[in-house]
């Protein structure tokens, strides 16, 4: 048999204390927590369906896929070469094999087909693991399965559409919907002048037999090669939504123009396009005048997604650096046996462990909803908490992580590179920190029902153990001032409602060590770095529970 493993001895040295090369993994059957999770949250056919797909983002094929997509971004093009107008965007074919790959199985389709039962969970599940294998293409995946709950609010579209939205496949071809098996939605939301202000919005909407005609710039279109568009207009009744398709009734390109992509920071692989709607002909989605309520049904399904999107980057980023540190030696010890490295790979894994839980609770919350109040109202809030504190700690979470490789954690060749770029994306998307936020204080004010909710879960942790105990007094005291007091304090609130839930669920439902070290360091001798935890904080119990590399 041929050996295909690359050379160790070169011309001058041999490689040594080095990891061994990348072999194939499992995602899923390594992750303890996640499992874990989902024994205690799930129906077991969830695990069952999520295991191939384990085994597929950790191979070295899909993991060279996700870097493949990165290092040739997609590209503009606007016309043929006769001159005719295209606006299309062509991605590498590493990129059609992720998509491929999700959506062969229905991962963007699977909350809906099996709502209820929790579909949610396998939905938000499927997606922290399709995440290891590249986040940006990911953003299709969240939107198309985002979208039914606003069609909904449009039978005669959703009729149409939702056969193509939920079908299992993928076809990323520029056709018309009638020539396609499967379909995906994109959103074009935000404007210039606005941002998260979308009642700013300028674009017009003007009844056309049936439908209407959009003219006006969105500034942000996400996947720009989506076969339709969510999208806010000014009609006479105010702002209203519509869904803008890639291609009118009669089989022509709908004049949707893309003015240029963005050059981002990170999330390379995924298209953000500026375009100009010039007469875009569109279908109204729901009420005249109600397009933010409408959207709405939306945006809360993408917030959850961009809750738990985090977590699985920084579980690829945990399980990069705990193979690193196992296979390197220094000062005539593995890093892994160094004491200080063991605080920080403990730290980190505390970090990761927490977001599973409250990710996987707040999808179990949406598949319920519907059949219970309580669980409803924990659907209005745990998806803002988790959203804005898993991504607030991701962008030092990669960084920290990225340390423990040292100098090769920064080069291209890592995935901790690109997983550094992409950290901020998800607190921007789709509402910032201070937005957040405040939409935190609005639910509360317009839902009390809610808080009261959130409260009675914090409550059924009271009295397991100290620090937690004095955060949620302190919770409660904060809760119970002046009203016009909290808007300053509300990154407090959210931050400390976000950790609270957390240490609550691992207090009930988690392993012992975990929990204790995770209330000591979050809620007890809080840090803002990785890495200093509690001294007489038992750490082999914690750092047990990753995969033997």
């Amino acid at each position: 048999m041929r050996d295909f493993s690359p050379r160790e001895t070169l011309a001058s040295h041999r490689v040594e204390n080095q990891p061994p090369p990348d072999d194939d993994r499992d995602a899923f059957a390594d992750d303890l927590p996640l499992r874990e999770t989902l024994s205690r949250e799930a129906p077991a056919w969830v695990a069952e369906r999520l295991a191939p797909l384990g085994q597929a983002v950790g191979s070295r094929e899909v993991q060279a896929w996700g870097e493949e997509a990165n290092r040739h971004p997609p590209e503009l093009r606007l016309f043929d070469r006769h001159g005719r107008r295209l606006d299309e965007v062509r991605y590498p074919p590493a990129y059609h094999r992720l998509m491929a790959l999700a959506c062969r199985d229905g991962w963007h389709a699977v909350a809906w087909r099996e709502e209820g039962r929790g579909g949610h969970q396998a939905h938000v599940a499927a997606l922290y693991l399709l995440t290891q294998a590249e986040p940006g293409f990911c953003c299709p995946i969240t939107m198309t399965h985002a979208a039914l709950p606003a069609l909904r609010h449009a039978p005669e579209v959703l009729a149409e559409w939702q056969p193509k939205l939920l079908a299992h496949g993928y076809d990323g071809r520029a056709l018309p919907l009638a020539d396609k098996a499967a379909a995906t939605l994109g959103m074009a939301m935000t404007e210039k002048q606005g941002g998260s202000d979308v009642r700013a919005n300028t674009t017009r909407a003007e009844r056309d037999g049936d439908g209407y005609r959009l003219t006006g710039h969105k500034w942000f279109c996400s996947a720009p090669m989506s076969d339709g568009f969510l999208t806010l207009a000014q009609g006479d009744e105010g702002l209203s939504c519509f869904l803008v398709p890639r291609f009118t009734p009669d089989g022509a390109r709908n004049a949707i123009e893309l003015q240029r992509l963005k050059e981002k920071c990170g999330n390379r692989a995924n298209a953000s396009a500026e375009i100009e709607y010039r007469g875009a002909w569109a279908l109204p989605v729901g009420d005249p005048g109600r397009g933010i309520a409408t959207i709405l049904e939306m945006v809360q399904q993408t917030r959850l997604d961009a809750a738990i999107a985090p977590v699985g980057m920084m579980r690829q980023a945990l399980v990069c650096a705990w193979q690193h540190v196992c296979n390197r030696h220094a000062f005539g010890l593995r890093l892994a046996e160094q004491p200080l490295m063991r605080a920080v790979i403990a730290d980190l894994a505390l970090e990761v462990e927490a977001g599973v839980v409250l990710g996987l609770r707040a999808a179990r919350a949406f598949d319920a909803a519907a059949g219970d109040a309580e669980e409803a109202a924990l659907a209005r809030l745990l998806p803002t908490l988790a959203k804005y504190w898993h991504n607030r700690r991701g962008p030092g979470f990669m960084a920290e992580a990225m340390e423990c490789l040292g100098g090769i954690g920064y080069v291209e060749e890592s995935p901790l590179a690109r997983l550094y770029r992409e950290a901020p994306v998800n607190s921007i998307w789709e509402g910032s920190g201070n937005v957040i936020c405040l939409d935190l204080l609005r639910v509360a004010k317009r839902h009390p029902r809610s808080l009261e909710a959130l409260l009675a879960l914090l409550d059924q942790a009271r009295g397991r153990q100290g620090d937690y105990d004095r955060a949620l007094e302190e919770i409660h005291r904060v809760l119970a001032g002046p009203a016009e007091a909290l808007e300053p304090r509300a990154r407090w609130l959210t931050q400390r409602l976000a950790q609270a839930t957390q240490a609550a669920l691992l207090l009930t439902q988690g392993p012992p060590a975990v929990a204790e070290g995770f209330c000591r360091s979050r809620l007890g001798e809080a840090s803002p770095a990785y890495g200093c935890l509690p001294a007489d904080l038992a750490l082999t119990p914690i750092l047990d529970r990753l995969p033997v590399p």
